[in-house]
C-alpha cells in the first residue's frame, strides 16, 4: 500500500495535525494515527507528547512562519529609531542594522536578519547613510583659532635663503 504524499499546505497540515490528535485522544494507538493519515510514527509520537503535555493543544496552530511586524509595530519602530540609539539604551548614536535587529527583538520579539532590517527599514522610509568622521564634541571655532595662532610656530620654517638644505643635491 503506497502512503499518500502531501503537499506543504498549512491549512490541510492542520487539519491533519488536529484530525490526528483527535484520534489519539479517543485512545487509537499512534501508529493507527499514523497509518490512517499517512504521518509518520515520530509525528503521531509528537502529537501525543503535546497532547500529554496539555490537553488543549490540538487547538493551537504551531505550523508556518510566526507573522512579521503589524503596521502599529512597524510606526512603533519609527519612534523609537527617532528618539536615537542612546534613548533606546545603546552606548552611542549610530544605528546599525544590528543595533536595530537588537531594537526589534527586545521591544518586538522576533528576531530578524541584518538582510530583513535593512528591507524593513527601507520600507519605513529610512535610508543608508554613513557617519561623519568627525566627533560630536568638536569645536569648531577653538580649531580655527589654533590653526592661526598655534600651528605657525609649530610649524618648520625653511632656513636662510643661501643655506642649503639637507636634501640639496647642488654643492657649489
Amino acid at each position: 500500500m503506497a502512503t499518500k504524499r502531501y503537499k506543504r499546505d498549512l491549512k490541510e497540515m492542520e487539519a491533519r495535525r488536529r484530525r490526528g490528535m483527535r484520534m489519539l485522544k479517543r485512545g487509537i494507538a499512534q501508529a493507527e494515527v499514523a497509518r490512517e493519515l499517512g504521518v509518520s510514527r515520530q509525528t503521531a509520537s509528537a502529537w501525543a507528547r503535546r497532547l500529554a503535555d496539555d490537553p488543549q493543544a490540538w487547538r493551537r496552530r504551531p505550523l508556518g512562519k510566526p507573522g512579521g511586524l503589524t503596521a502599529t509595530d512597524k510606526r512603533k519602530l519609527a519612534k523609537l529609531l527617532l528618539k536615537g540609539a542612546v534613548a533606546n539604551g545603546f552606548p552611542t548614536e549610530l544605528w546599525t542594522l544590528a543595533r536595530v535587529g537588537k531594537l526589534i527583538a527586545r521591544e518586538f520579539g522576533p528576531s530578524y536578519s541584518n538582510v530583513h532590517v535593512m528591507r524593513l527599514l527601507r520600507d519605513l522610509g529610512f535610508s543608508c547613510q554613513k557617519p561623519e568622521k568627525r566627533a560630536l564634541q568638536r569645536d569648531e571655532a577653538a580649531i580655527a583659532e589654533w590653526k592661526a595662532k598655534r600651528w605657525p610656530l609649530l610649524k618648520k620654517k625653511p632656513g636662510a635663503r643661501g643655506a642649503p638644505s639637507s636634501s640639496s643635491t647642488n654643492r657649489d
